[in-house]
């Protein structure tokens, strides 16, 4: 079993400050509205409902911590799933999206516990102007990340090639990256992805 299933709601934040201190290996995940981030974190969990998405893109504006158990030490964390929210809703006021890029630039920045970033992407969109900006902030830490092409079932095999190879170009500035299509839907790349963000969190899986 993937040490990601045992995942479980920790905490949710509105601002930075509302978080607990960092302490254990945190893998966030974030993305434009819109881009799957929701049901990528419930299938790579294995939970239907541990990451809420709203009916209405650009709503979900709370940090959402899940806390992995640590299943040597009791009552302690092996790891933490950071859900943030999601970003370029247009219909969404800019004073909003400005208070959002404060907390997204602020979180990537400063907390110190980050140990990776998983980027949503639809593949069918590609890379956004948004994303390299995230991708400039990404950078500029020196993070690892993994951009997960979403809805990869829509397009076909050598599509969803040459989609990888195009973002894997339009992110370069961030220097360690992986790029995987990505299907909740369709469990395309589940096994890959959560190997990658198991190994942030635990390098050393524990069975």
């Amino acid at each position: 079993m993937s040490l990601l299933h045992r995942a479980r709601f920790t905490v949710s934040a509105a601002r930075l400050d509302q978080l607990p201190a960092p302490t254990t290996a945190e893998v966030c995940f974030v993305g434009r509205s819109n881009s799957g981030k929701s049901s990528a974190i419930n299938v790579l969990t294995n939970q239907r409902r541990l990451a809420f998405s709203s009916k209405t893109p650009g709503r979900t504006r709370l940090i959402n911590l899940f806390g992995i158990p640590d299943p040597m030490t009791p009552d302690a964390w092996l790891g933490f799933l950071v859900d943030l929210p999601g970003y370029g809703y247009a219909a969404v006021d800019q004073k909003s999206r400005e208070e959002w890029a404060d907390v997204l630039g602020g979180y990537l920045h400063e907390r110190s516990s980050l140990a990776g970033v998983v980027l949503l992407i639809d593949i069918r969109r590609g890379v956004t102007d948004l994303d390299r900006r995230l991708a400039h902030w990404i950078g500029l830490r020196g993070l690892p990340t993994l951009a997960l092409l979403t809805k990869a079932d829509k397009l076909p095999y050598g599509q969803r090639v040459r989609a990888v190879a195009q973002v894997r170009k339009d992110l370069a500035e961030i220097g360690t990256l992986a790029a995987l299509p990505f299907s909740a839907t369709h469990r395309i790349g589940l096994e890959d992805a959560a190997a990658h963000i198991e190994n942030w969190i635990s390098p050393q899986v524990v069975p």
